[in-house]
Formats: structure tokens, C-alpha cells, sequence
């Protein structure tokens, strides 16, 4: 069970902050503010509640809900690495390809467009319904990652997006996709950076009787993709971290504080403290993109 509570995220905001400062990134007056909007923080009433226990909720029965509103606007990580992923789709030839955890057919539609014969494996059968429904020339099947219904040697290509961060251990699901590669084949994987994880960026859900629910995601660094992926052949390509920012270091808290919805935190927090969050989240990066080639014995 996680435990939240508004004032808790917003306290931590201000820490992080603070460590900024004590590290040099700002000065003493800066430093002095997030102290004296700490103090306003524990002092007002807005917090005079009870917090959020949640579940931790699987992967299927987590995207069962989220599938439901997974494609409306506002994933800010698929502006961030969709230009990563559609630059190396385009630069190769069709071939193909599997979308590996396809969720609602994002990249299997643009696989498709490409001319690639595209085969989706999610282990949701929501986000695999909504997939059929807007690539229904792809093939599709319902599997976990670590085990794919795929022979050896099998695609051209791999796609895996936003997922892997799911899984309790990254080992099993690169062994696959380089098992189902042919030599020479390329993967693709991007994923949630494991700053913003720690910066509370875990998908929250409701269960049908309303009972708040979270998919647990897993803070895995670079050393962990490596870890994983070089011992099964695969080939580093590129590395990329991309970084949205924010520059609001000035800015002051609101007058009046009110306390958003549970479903919408912690981004509904962010402009309660709006200095300390610019200085939190600074230059951290939002995604971690990942561009991988099997080893060729005969290349």
C-alpha cells in the first residue's frame, strides 16, 4: 500500500529544492524563500486532511481502466520521444516489425504507414481491442513480454515504448526481443526516466468501485538497460535524455491554496510551489530513449 498526501509532495518539492540550492544551482535569497513558503505550507489549512492509501494494482487489470483515456491529449512523454522513434523507423527499410507492449496501436499505426508488416504484443486485452480497432491490417496477440509468441529470428524490427519501467526486472523482455531479432535487426525502447519516477510520475487508476490504484513503475538507470541488453547481444546505437525544463524560478506561491483531486496529482501540485518546482524538476529529464542493434556474427 503507497500512502500520499498533498502536503507530503509539496514538503518534498521544497526539499529537493533545497538541496539545489545547497549544491550551488541557486543563491541564499532563493534558498530563504522555499524556507519561508515551507513554513506557510505547514501553516495552512488547505492540508488539514486525510491523505490517500492506494493499491498497487497489475499491469493488466491497471490499463483495463487507463485504456479508457490512455490516447486523450496530455502524456507529455510521447511529444519527447516519438521524434526519437520515428527518425530510426524512418531512416530503415520496411521489413517486419514488432510493437512490442502496443498499448492502443500508437506506434503500430505509424510501423504500418511505413510499410512495415506489423505484429502488436500487449498483455492488456482492453489496449489490444483498441489496437485492432485502428490498425486492423497489423497481427495481433495477447502475451507478456517475456514470453513473446514469436520464433527465433523472427522481425526486422522492435518497438517498445513506455513500458518496460513496469516490469519487476528488464533481463527477461531484452532476452526475448533479441531472440526474435534477426541479426543486424534494431530496437527501439523508451521509457519514463527513473528521475521523474522518483519525482512521483506513477500512473494512478480508480477500480470500478472507485478505489484509488497505482501501476508500480520501476526506477531502472542506464546501467540497468545495459546490464540487460549487452549480455544478449545487443548493440548500443544511441542514448538519448531529453529534457523539457522549466524556468519559473521567480514565480510566487498562489495567494489562496486549494487541494486538487487525487487523480490528478502530482501534477496538479506543481503550480502550488511553482519556484520550487521549476528548481526540482529543472533540467531533469523526463525519458530515457534507447536505440539498439543485434550483433551480426556474419557483419
Amino acid at each position: 500500500m503507497t500512502y500520499q498526501h498533498p502536503l507530503h509532495y509539496l514538503l518534498g518539492l521544497e526539499g529537493v529544492a533545497l538541496l539545489r540550492t545547497f549544491g550551488g544551482d541557486f543563491d541564499r535569497e532563493f534558498g530563504e524563500a522555499r524556507v519561508a513558503e515551507i513554513r506557510r505550507l505547514l501553516d495552512d489549512p488547505a492540508f488539514d486532511m486525510d491523505g490517500v492509501t492506494s493499491a498497487a494494482v497489475d499491469t493488466v487489470t491497471g490499463y483495463r481502466i487507463w485504456s479508457q483515456t490512455y490516447d486523450e491529449p496530455g502524456n507529455g512523454l510521447f511529444p519527447l520521444e516519438e521524434p526519437f522513434v520515428h527518425g530510426i523507423v524512418d531512416a530503415l527499410p520496411p521489413g517486419v516489425a514488432l510493437d512490442a507492449a502496443c498499448g492502443t496501436g500508437r506506434h503500430t499505426a505509424y510501423l504500418a504507414a511505413r510499410g512495415h508488416r506489423v505484429i502488436g504484443v500487449d498483455s492488456s486485452p482492453d489496449m489490444l481491442a483498441r489496437a485492432r480497432a485502428r490498425v486492423p491490417s497489423a497481427e495481433f496477440h495477447q502475451a507478456d513480454l517475456h514470453r513473446l509468441p514469436l520464433p527465433d529470428d523472427h522481425v526486422d524490427l522492435v518497438v517498445c515504448a513506455l513500458a518496460l519501467a513496469h516490469l519487476p526486472d528488464l533481463r527477461p523482455p531484452l532476452a526475448e526481443f533479441a531472440r526474435v531479432l534477426r541479426p543486424g535487426g534494431h530496437l527501439i525502447v523508451t521509457d519514463i526516466h527513473h528521475e521523474m519516477v522518483a519525482l512521483g510520475s506513477v500512473p494512478r487508476v480508480r477500480s470500478l468501485a472507485g478505489e484509488p490504484q497505482m501501476i508500480p513503475s520501476h526506477r531502472y538507470r542506464a546501467a540497468d538497460y545495459l546490464a540487460a541488453a549487452l549480455p544478449a547481444g545487443l548493440l548500443v546505437r544511441a542514448c538519448e535524455e531529453p529534457r523539457p525544463g522549466r524556468d519559473h524560478h521567480d514565480a510566487p506561491m498562489p495567494e489562496t491554496v486549494e487541494t486538487p483531486p487525487w487523480d490528478t496529482w502530482p501534477w496538479s501540485l506543481l503550480a502550488i510551489p511553482p519556484a520550487a518546482t521549476s528548481a526540482a524538476f529543472g533540467d531533469t529529464p523526463a525519458a530515457v530513449l534507447w536505440h539498439f542493434q543485434l550483433a551480426d556474427p556474419a557483419g
